[in-house]
């Protein structure tokens, strides 16, 4: 038997090598093997950030609103103002009217009308000329209400026989008048819904002041006291 030649045996060796070179080499057209899904956070790993997170920035409590204080209203007259202060709690019903005068500006202009030193003085129903205002109808009576007519205390005028007959007119008390004082149905009292905590050197300027009789009106200021403004100035 003859033996190849060299040229022929070259030939066998290269086909040897490309057939071990194929069996070692992927298979053409194999799927490409998929990476593994991640892998899901319990819910505690959920979690975690968001509690480190509240722990590094803690919530801070909303600083409660302070409460309403009591309502003051300025009375500014051509002798120098005066602020008081309203009691809603013992006279509700009285303040309320009150503040309904104030706020329609309806004091604006009138005048401190009866004068009477170591006593009161009294304001709001008459303007300059001695001319009385339309008000609006009566109020029930709050004198039972145990506020005293002490000295700095504002109460409401009314007609001497009837409890029940005030309307716009207010007295601030220049010395304690407890005769003015509620002590049962048989002495009704006036309403007291408010006090002075400003200006009472005012009150006492203005209850020393000249006074005479206009018409059937007497301890008529000779010279207008006039309250140029009514203003309701804090509510704290």
């Amino acid at each position: 038997m003859k033996k190849p030649s060299s040229a022929r045996r070259i030939l066998i060796m290269s086909n040897l090598a490309i057939l071990t070179l194929a069996a070692i080499s992927p298979i053409a057209g194999c799927k490409r093997q998929k990476p593994a899904p991640p892998k899901k956070q319990t819910t505690e790993q959920a979690q975690k950030p968001a509690e480190e997170q509240l722990e590094q920035k803690p919530v801070k409590a909303k600083p409660e609103k302070p409460q309403a204080g009591p309502k003051k209203v300025r009375l500014q007259t051509t002798m120098g103002d005066i602020v008081i202060e309203l009691d809603e709690n013992a006279a509700p019903v009285t303040v309320k009217n009150f503040l309904h005068y104030v706020q329609e500006g309806f004091y604006d202009g009138t005048i401190f009308h009866r004068v009477i030193s170591n006593f009161m003085i009294q304001g709001g129903g008459f303007t300059a000329d001695m001319l009385r205002k339309q008000s609006h109808p009566p109020i029930v009576s709050e004198a039972a209400n145990g506020l005293k007519n002490n000295r700095a205390a504002v109460a409401m005028a009314r007609a001497p026989q009837d409890p029940n007959s005030a309307t716009s007119q207010f007295f601030i008390n220049q010395k304690n008048n407890n005769s003015l004082d509620y002590a049962g149905q048989g002495k009704p009292g006036y309403a007291v819904f408010g006090k002075v905590i400003e200006g009472m050197d005012v009150v006492d300027a203005i209850a020393g002041v000249a006074t005479t009789s206009k018409g059937r009106h007497t301890d008529v200021p000779v010279e207008p006291v006039v309250i140029k403004s009514a203003r309701v100035v804090s509510d704290n």
